[in-house]
Order: structure tokens, then sequence, then C-alpha cells
């Protein structure tokens, strides 16, 4: 009886951490981020518009229409790509997906907020990528820490409100038994400490 009860008490619990995960899945801040930034530091509000758009293209739809892919064919898992062995190649194809979207926004010259917060993206990709070489770093800890921290940066402390969020993400990856405290914890690390120089340099 004891059982069935504590298992129903999870439900909840493990419904609230998927859809915590699937909101704030390191795809959807990687397409949201140049967007908000974009529009809201560039004038006109079309051309950081117009921008965003284009960073969000080559940080996220590409990288994930690739990731879908291999769903569909089998050959990864999931789409939160779950075993560490099989990241390789997609990280790899997101890297270079965003060195390309990097390459024409500079060379068309882009405004650049939205252009620092693309760099942004692409350090934390290849900080992510160095890591789950040998270990399973939380990709969603550090995109959703590297995007708080950028907010903060941007929009002054009462973004700190976002931290909890950071929070939240890093409690549905363990809830979900997708990464340990560990992974989190270091994911989260990493990602504030690549965002924060890297925005502040270039925005």
């Amino acid at each position: 009886m004891h059982d069935v009860l504590d298992s129903q008490a999870r439900r909840p619990a493990l419904r609230v951490a998927r859809a915590v995960t699937e909101v704030f899945a390191p795809a959807l801040l990687a397409a949201a981020m140049p967007v908000v930034v974009g529009v809201t530091s560039v004038s006109p509000i079309g051309t950081g518009l117009g921008w965003a758009l284009v960073g969000a293209l080559f940080c996220s739809v590409i990288p994930n229409t690739l990731i879908w892919w291999g769903v569909h064919r089998g050959r990864l898992t999931d789409h939160h790509i779950r075993v560490r062995e099989q990241r390789r190649a997609p990280l790899g194809c997101g890297l270079l997906s965003v060195s390309v979207g990097l390459a024409l926004m500079i060379s068309l010259g882009a405004p650049r907020p939205v252009t620092a917060m693309v760099v942004v993206m692409f350090a934390l990709g290849l900080a992510v990528t160095a890591a789950n070489l040998v270990w399973k770093l939380s990709i969603h800890a550090a995109v959703a820490a590297g995007s708080a921290a950028v907010l903060v940066i941007e929009f002054g402390p009462a973004l700190l409100a976002s931290v909890p969020v950071v929070a939240l993400v890093g409690w549905s990856r363990v809830r979900l038994r997708d990464h340990t405290v560990a992974q989190v914890i270091v994911g989260t690390a990493v990602g504030m400490l690549v965002a924060i120089p890297v925005f502040l340099l270039l925005q």
C-alpha cells in the first residue's frame, strides 16, 4: 500500500520535471536568447528581430533538425541524447552550424549585441562538447545558467529572478535521472563561467 501511494505521489513531480526539461530545453533557449537580445537591444526592432532569427536558425533550428533526423533514423536514442557516447557528432554538427552562422553575421555586419549572444552560444557549445568527451555534463544546466547570466547583464538585477529557473532546470534533470547532482552543478558553473566573460567582452 505504501509503495502504491509513494508511486502516485511521484507522478505529479515527474510530470513537472518533464515539462521543465522540455520548456527550458537548450534548443529552445538557443533560439529564444538571440531574439530577446535582438528585439530589446537593437533599433529599429525589425533589424534586431531579423538578425536574431538568423542567429536562432544557426544556433537552434539547423542543429536540432539534425538531431531529430538522427532520432528518426534510430541513430540517437532521443532528442535530449541521453547516451553520452552519442553526443559527439550532434555537438560537432551544432558547432559547425553556429560557426557558419557567425561567419555570415560578422561578414554582413550584424548588430553587436546579437552577434555577442551567438558567440556565447558557440562558446557554451564548445565547452560542453569538450566536457562531454569524457563526462556527461548537463547541457540543460549549462545553457540555462548561461542564458540567465546574459539576462542579468543585459537587463540588470531584476533578472536575478531567472536564477530559480536555473535551479528548477537542474532539479528536473536530476528528478528524471538523466543527470547526477554533480553533473548539474558543474554544468551550471560552466554555463556561468563561459557566458559572463564572453558576453561582457563582446556586448
